[in-house]
């Protein structure tokens, strides 16, 4: 029975001391936070608004003559000859579907560019991390943002942050 519980004991410390070294292979780094600090984000944002900024003015455009139409039926729409009614309001739903067809495709494209320059960015940050992890010696790095609870000094995100820039 002593060796039994000998065994055990001593299969327990062996377990304690390779979670403690595994501990010691794990870091966080806060991806939130380094990408929001990239320098890179300002001139992606800034690159997508001119991209877009055509289209957007168009809309814009489009909108306000849709506007423009649409008070003047309200306003004019009983004193017109019945025929000219109809061929405003005619004119008025024609323009109103393809406004809402191109705020749609706009929309659908604008997110598309959104969403294809953040992956670059998300994926330059995943770089910096897996340089940084290498050079230090971590086999596991995780989101600040998924971990309950972590060890002060266990953070790389300065260091991500300098790697990425």
């Amino acid at each position: 029975m002593k060796k039994i519980l000998c065994a055990a004991g001593l299969g327990m410390a062996l377990a304690f001391s390779a979670g403690v070294q595994a501990a010691d292979n794990i870091a966080l780094v806060n991806v939130a936070e380094v990408l929001q600090k990239l320098p890179a984000r300002e001139a992606v944002a800034k690159q997508l608004d001119n991209e877009f900024k055509g289209r957007a003015t168009e809309l814009q455009r489009m909108e306000s003559d849709l506007k423009n139409q649409i008070q003047k039926l309200q306003r004019d729409g009983s004193t017109m000859k019945a025929s000219e009614r109809e061929k405003l309001e005619k004119d008025v739903l024609a323009k109103r579907d393809e406004f809402t067809q191109k705020a749609e495709s706009f929309e659908n494209d604008n997110r598309r560019r959104r969403m294809e320059e953040h992956n670059k960015l998300v994926s330059r940050v995943q770089d910096a991390v897996k340089v940084v992890a290498g050079k230090e010696g971590y086999t596991l790095v995780l989101d600040t943002n998924l971990a309950v609870y972590s060890a002060p000094g266990k953070d790389i995100t300065t260091e991500v942050l300098k790697q990425v820039k």
